[in-house]
């Protein structure tokens, strides 16, 4: 007879029911969350909170750098009128650089018509570009990991290849080494160009899979476009191209080759049509001359950049603008370069990551496809930039915005290949990544909190170019401390004694000081030497303006308009010299003689809404008062937030005693600035004039409301 042996005493029995029930329990709930982030839409709201969140310091910087132009003083942002008229111009008006990215200013319209001058509003269209583009990423991922592990010999996973791409697009999208593309407005031509050409990428394979000929024919087209406004937000979308066209041919498997050609064909299609855009804009003057850096000295700096990259991407620190990678005391002759070559480290670092990019793009294995389109990826997008072609800088954090998809394309592909077991803690090894790099982006966002935080940090980070030292000094003679931004200048025109911007800067900070000798000395100087400067460097002609400044200062009118009549010829249709003369002319000659000048340029430019309003104020005091109005009315289209030509028009209509006119005039003024308590004045002034005594109270007592509110403002600041 056998004696049966409770489960209890034999000890391979749980103690009770519910530890019998527990794991089970924990095995249900893990069942129904792990379907839950699998999610697509949860993924893309995840990646969304994690981009603004870590952004949010730069929430509230103001305009740093180039911000002041281009999306503040920036003539073409200030109405859809000129949206058109984008694509006639460089990014900078006044500047020798090439850059053409209409679809960048098209942007900041959109954002001044929204936000007006309020640079939160910028920052928060660039976060939300960034993160768009980081969403898009996560779906084009998707896609392209499926199609390339199905041609693969052995196929992973659809669910690893589905997170692998959301854990790619979230590093991706916190990685602080995007900062400067992210949290300086100025920086949005990358995000811009990312989110058109991934965008035009993921129409491309709908169109593909598309049922019926009439859908894929749309989505080509909109694909097509797509790609057009890419490049014409930023000149690296070209790359897009590059990268989609070794995708195409050597990884895409399931395509004939006349299919490959026709999509080559629409690609140089496309291409075409941008050249053709750019030809728009008129040529510009070269910039700087040549270095004239020989093959070896380029090479070695290409493996600085590549060092200097790499190391950015695996250990963020010392993050700034205006990084370089060339010391000048070293590299001098052939003898030089190969005595550094071999112990700088980050020479032997950029070796070290081709070598490795080489060995994981060749290595057999299951992710191999992962690793080779990674290390394509990077390297296409890295050479134009690698110090190959001579660029602005040597290295720059912004330029690894596209290269750094490609790099960690590649790094997860390394990570597939470690044994099963290991690949089970790739969620954690993420999360652990995404916390740090987040947490670094969320530190690298403060240092834009104001110009002269950022000036300080890019100083202190090593970012010591002297423009950084040129641009702190213009933050000290902002705030009126203006010896402190004079030892600056100095130090500058010291290092660089042809730099006319810093030679004019100086002059500023000495005549704001009472050193006018010295400083009119510099200006007279400065605008001599113009003739040769302006060959290499914009906008000298400042030097000449205040120089005028001085002697217009100084009463000596006719040497005012001298040296502002020289100027003019030498530096055509820079309104600042025209203004400044229009306005001598004025005053001592009368309007009469200042209104053909300011006539001639506002015709020339039509876009200009500073010389609309000048032209009319002009012709109001000649009493032209038709004239005045269309002038007023025309620079009124041109700038959508600005209320005073609509003030103008108003006056003139009260003294014409077209009372309801003038109301509706103001009434506008009114709504594009109803935080301004002088509008409500105005209004109010017309109301009472028109008797309605009872609206022009309520008027008044607004702007009685919004003038306490103001002074409270001053008083707390």
């Amino acid at each position: 007879m056998t004696i049966s042996t409770p489960l209890e005493a034999r000890g391979d029995a749980p103690a009770s029911i519910g530890e019998t029930m527990r794991p089970a329990i924990k095995r249900s709930r893990l069942g129904k969350v792990l379907p839950l982030l699998a999610r697509t839409w949860l993924r893309c709201v995840l990646l969304a909170l994690a981009g603004i969140g870590t952004h949010l310091p730069a929430l509230q910087g103001p305009l740093v750098w180039d911000d002041g132009y281009l999306a503040s003083g920036n003539p073409f942002i200030k109405s859809p009128l000129l949206v058109l008229e984008a694509f006639r111009h460089y990014l900078f008006l006044d500047s020798y650089s090439p850059h053409y990215r209409p679809v960048q200013n098209i942007s900041y319209i959109l954002d001044y018509w929204i936000w007006n001058s309020d640079p939160t509003g910028f920052h928060l269209s660039n976060i939300l570009w960034h993160v768009g583009s980081g969403i898009l990423l996560y779906l084009l991922l998707s896609k392209l990991l499926k199609r390339g592990s199905e041609a693969s010999a052995t196929p992973l996973p659809v669910a690893l290849l589905s997170g692998a791409s959301f854990f790619i697009a979230f590093l991706w999208i916190v990685h602080p080494v995007h900062s400067a593309a992210v949290d300086y407005i100025s920086g949005r031509a990358d995000s811009l160009a990312f989110f058109f050409a991934c965008g035009a990428w993921l129409l491309y394979l709908r169109a593909m899979n598309a049922p019926r000929h009439l859908g894929r024919g749309i989505c080509l087209l909109l694909a097509a476009i797509s790609l057009l406004v890419a490049l014409c937000s930023r000149e690296s979308a070209c790359l897009w191209v590059v990268i989609f066209l070794v995708h195409l041919f050597f990884f895409e498997r399931k395509m004939t080759a006349k299919v490959k050609c026709f999509i080559l064909i629409g690609c140089l299609f496309v291409i075409g049509m941008y050249a053709g855009l750019r030809h728009l804009p008129g040529q510009r003057p070269a910039t700087a001359p040549s270095s004239g850096w020989m093959a070896p000295m380029r090479t070695v700096l290409m493996l600085r950049a590549l060092g200097d990259y790499g190391r950015l991407m695996v250990w963020p620190t010392n993050l700034h603008m205006e990084r370089t990678v060339f010391d000048p005391d070293s590299l001098q002759d052939s003898q030089g370069w190969r005595i550094n070559a071999g112990v700088e480290y980050l020479s032997v670092t950029g070796l070290a990551v081709a070598a490795v990019l080489g060995f994981g793009a060749c290595y057999r294995g299951r992710a191999r496809f992962l690793r080779a389109f990674g290390a394509c990826w990077f390297i296409l997008a890295y050479l134009p930039t690698s110090n190959l072609l001579e660029l602005n800088a040597t290295v720059a954090e912004h330029w690894l915005y596209l290269p750094s998809v490609g790099f960690l394309l590649f790094v997860v592909g390394c990570f597939l290949e470690l044994p099963r077991p290991a690949i089970r803690l790739m969620p954690a090894v993420g999360c652990a990544a995404a916390l740090a790099l987040s947490g670094r982006s969320f530190v690298r966002s403060s240092d834009w909190a104001d110009p002269e935080t950022f000036y300080r940090r890019t100083l202190a980070a090593g970012g010591s170019s002297l423009r950084v030292a040129l641009n702190l000094g213009q933050v000290y003679c902002a705030k009126g401390e203006y010896a402190k931004a004079e030892v600056l200048f100095r130090r500058v025109v010291k290092l660089s004694p042809d730099y006319p911007i810093a030679r004019t800067n100086l002059g500023e900070a000495l005549a704001s000081q009472g050193k006018t000798k010295e400083a009119n000395a510099i200006f007279a100087e400065t605008s001599k030497a113009a003739e040769q400067t302006r060959k290499e460097y914009p906008r000298t002609w400042i030097a000449a303006l205040n120089l005028a400044h001085m002697d217009y200062k100084d009463k000596d009118f006719s040497a005012a308009l001298a040296v502002l009549d020289k100027a003019r010829i030498d530096y055509p249709g820079t309104w600042e010299l025209v203004s400044l003369e229009a306005e001598i002319l004025r005053r001592t000659q009368g309007p009469g003689a200042a209104l053909p000048l300011v006539a001639d340029f506002a015709h020339s430019y039509w876009w200009h809404s500073a010389s609309y309003m000048a032209l009319g104020r002009l012709q109001a005091e000649l009493g032209k008062r038709s004239e005045a109005e269309a002038a007023l009315r025309h620079a009124s289209w041109l700038d959508i937030h600005d209320a005073e030509s609509l003030n103008l028009i108003a006056g003139m209509n009260v003294r014409q005693n077209r009372l309801q006119a003038a109301y509706e005039d103001q009434r506008r003024a009114v709504a594009r600035q109803p935080d301004q308590p002088r509008q409500y004045l105005l209004l109010s002034d017309i109301l009472e004039k028109m008797g309605r005594n009872k609206e022009a109270q309520a008027a008044l007592g607004q702007f009685s409301q919004l003038s306490a509110l103001g002074h409270s403002d001053q008083h707390l600041n």
